[in-house]
Parts: structure tokens; C-alpha cells; sequence
């Protein structure tokens, strides 16, 4: 693949590429895979438009990485066009790592890994094939690279994926709070001593980012239905581990029977790059006439968006409450008590708008001081937008629903 590629983008135009080795990696199948992972996994249950996926978002990213890039060279940063091509690359494949269901099945199907593991498995192999034309980015990624400002455009907490993810699935699912300005924070951006930061004039953009990112947290990635979908699907994957099941689907079953188990994870790399979201619907849709209650009622749920109901609580779920819930469904589904367990059940949504003890979003001030966004005199920063966010929640049986369509399973 050699020239010019230009990729029509629905919420940014035209996105230009115009270097061979990132349009190698465009097509290397690695990368295509993401085609066919959403990026907001079950959320389409509740905002329908939210089907876009990582192969999107991550062409956003690179295209804000464009920018941004352009923006900093301008204001005289020095970054080499070795530099430059590797920031484009590891944020191109930042997400590479991820599985069926992005965050939803992270740490399920693939115990103690996170995503970021897996994508630095997958950019070393994707190294190899190329000839080591991914080295540098590779260090961009694991912030082993001498310029940590780059490594901060890729992973920090105003980095241009949580720009694009923002301004991304508010686009898709129609919440307009997740709309925020980031031409004008992309613009705002600058280095001092080596690390990226935001001018001082940048404060009331940044605000809005944070406002909008806890908007967005709670009205979309943890809503409430969304977050007990996921949940939902989850327990089928318990469930399945549980009883033996078998998916449909030979590469889903090396990470849901434990036959490999003693094998290296390096070693499953490559079936793991076969795994896509394709995998898990057909194995629903197959799971969903299981002679098994619990899997068929829970895949069926999802298949059919006959979902269990869910309660969000600002202390924890009472004891008593759960006990009426699992016992309202071994009555009525004759399941046992054990059984019971997987159609009621609670937990904790939790959110950190900012963590001012990680990555820190520092400003710029014109003398020459600099400041955290969190020490810095405003009060609707300092009074709302520190600390975690809990609820908890109880998902259970629907009667209404799940009792009468239990004859049809």
C-alpha cells in the first residue's frame, strides 16, 4: 500500500495518511479485527446509535494525534519526524489489545492482562513482522521514549484517546454533555520541561472536558441498564465455565474451557486476534437454546433485550432485599439456591472524574508557575470534580418478563 489514503470520518472529515508504514499497519489483520469490536460494547441496548467501533475511535485518536503534533511543532517543540510517525503509530494502535466487548470482558476472558498487556504483545509481534518499524512506538506506548510529553498525548488524563472518546460516542448515542471543545484544548497544549501541559487561558476548556467526562461516565458508560447488560453478560461466561459449556466457536473455547490453561498467553496470542464480538453473539444465540436455565434465560435476555432489572442504591444493596430476589427466582425458574445467585446479584458502579494523585493535568501559568488543575482557584473544579463516585446495584429476575418467556426457551 503506497500513497495517499483518505478516510472520511462521520465526526471529524477527512482524515489524511500519507505515511507506508502506518498504512501497513491499517491493514494488517491485527488491525482490522477492530472493525469488529464495539466500542461501547452493549450500551446500543439503550442509546441504539452506539455501534461504532474501535476501528473508529482509534482513527479518531490519530487523527487529534495529527493535530495535536502540528499544534506543539508550531509553538517550536521539537519533535523529529521519527518522533512524530511513532506517537501516530502507538496511538493508532493503542486499543489493539482489547477483546470481544472492549472493557466488558477485560480481565474475563483473559485473567490478570490488562488490555494495555495485550497491545504491547500484539505491537511487539506486529514488530517483528515489519521488520522493527514499530520499535520506537513501542517505547511511545510503555513511556520508555526520552520525550514524556509523548507518551502523555497517547495515556494520561487529558490524552487525545479520552478526547475522541468523549466527543466520539456523544456523537453516536446523541448525549450532547459529552460534547467538548477540543480544538480549543488541542490548541491550549504546550511542553515545559519536557512534560505536556496547558496554557494558562486552556482552564475553563479543561473544566468543560471534566465536567464532561463525568456526565458521560454516568449518564451513558454507567447507566444503569448498560452497566447490568454487561454485568449480564459477565455471568454467562461464568456460567458457561461453570457447566461445561462449549461455544460454537473453536478460538472462543480456548479461553472459556481451561484446556489451555498451562500455556503461555503468548502462546494464544494469535487465536486471541481471531476473537471479535462475532464470536460471543453467535455463541449467545447458540447458548440461548441450552438446556442449562440460567444460561438460556441470561443469553436470551441479551439477545432479546429482555433484560433483568436493575436498582441503583447510594448505600450498600440490603441483605434482605437479595434474599427476596434469589428466592422469587428459585421459586419461579425452579432453579437452586446456587443457581439463584446468577439472576440476583449486586455490586458497585464507581467513577473518578480525576485522580490528582496519578497523571496529572498541570497549567501553565504565564509567569511561569505551574499549577495542578486541582490546586488552582475555581471553585466549580475544586467543590465537584475530585473523589469516586460509588452506587450500588441489585440486578434480578424481571417476572414480568423473564417468567412468562421461560416456556419459549
Amino acid at each position: 500500500m503506497t500513497g495517499r489514503k483518505i478516510i472520511n470520518d462521520p465526526v471529524y472529515g477527512f482524515i489524511n495518511v500519507d505515511d507506508p508504514i502506518i498504512m501497513e499497519v491499517l491493514k494488517h489483520p491485527y488491525y482490522q479485527r477492530l472493525r469488529r469490536i464495539h466500542q461501547m460494547a452493549l450500551a446500543q441496548l439503550v442509546y441504539p446509535g452506539a455501534v461504532h467501533s474501535r476501528l473508529h475511535h482509534s482513527l479518531g485518536a490519530y487523527h487529534l494525534m495529527n493535530n495535536a503534533l502540528h499544534i506543539l511543532k508550531s509553538k517550536g517543540v521539537d519533535i523529529s519526524p521519527e518522533e512524530e510517525q511513532a506517537a501516530k503509530l502507538a496511538i493508532l494502535l493503542h486499543d489493539a489489545g482489547h477483546g470481544p466487548y472492549s472493557h466488558t470482558l477485560e480481565g474475563v476472558l483473559v485473567k490478570n492482562k490488562s488490555h494495555e498487556d495485550i497491545t504491547l504483545l500484539i505491537m511487539r509481534k506486529m514488530n517483528e513482522q515489519l521488520g522493527g518499524a514499530l520499535s520506537r512506538a513501542i517505547r511511545v506506548f510503555s513511556n520508555q521514549c526520552d520525550k514524556k510529553f509523548l507518551h502523555q498525548l497517547v495515556s494520561s488524563q487529558l490524552d487525545v484517546d479520552r478526547m475522541d472518546y468523549l466527543i466520539r460516542d456523544s456523537f453516536f448515542t446523541g448525549v450532547s454533555e459529552g460534547v467538548i471543545g477540543y480544538d480549543r484544548i488541542l490548541n491550549m497544549l504546550t511542553v515545559h520541561k519536557g512534560e505536556l501541559m496547558v496554557e494558562e487561558k486552556g482552564i475553563h476548556s479543561i473544566e468543560k472536558f471534566l465536567v464532561s467526562r463525568r456526565f458521560m461516565y454516568w449518564q451513558v458508560y454507567l447507566h444503569k441498564t448498560v452497566m447490568c447488560a454487561e454485568k449480564m453478560l459477565v455471568k454467562i461466561i461464568e456460567r458457561v465455565r461453570e457447566i461445561g459449556a462449549e461455544s460454537p466457536s473453536p478460538v472462543l473455547n480456548n479461553f472459556l474451557t481451561g484446556k489451555n490453561d498451562h500455556r503461555l498467553f503468548e502462546e494464544l496470542l494469535d487465536d486471541y486476534c481471531h476473537l471479535d464480538d462475532v464470536d460471543i453473539m453467535y455463541s449467545l444465540k447458540v447458548w440461548a437454546h441450552h438446556p442449562d436455565k440460567v444460561l438460556s434465560t441470561l443469553s436470551k435476555g441479551i439477545l432479546d433485550r429482555n433484560l433483568l432489572k436493575v436498582q441503583y442504591f447510594p448505600q450498600p444493596v440490603e441483605k434482605d432485599l437479595v434474599k427476596e430476589k434469589r428466592d422469587l427466582a428459585m421459586r419461579y425458574l425452579m432453579v437452586s439456591e446456587p443457581d439463584a445467585h446468577y439472576l440476583a446479584f449486586t455490586g458497585e458502579a464507581k467513577s473518578m472524574t480525576y485522580n490528582p494523585t496519578g497523571e496529572h493535568i498541570n497549567i501553565l501559568f504565564k509567569n511561569g508557575e505551574v499549577k495542578d488543575i486541582s490546586k488552582v482557584d475555581h471553585p466549580l473544579i475544586n467543590q465537584s470534580l475530585f473523589g469516586t463516585t460509588k452506587k450500588f446495584y441489585i440486578c434480578y429476575l424481571n417476572m414480568n418478563v423473564h417468567v412468562e418467556k421461560i416456556n419459549t426457551i
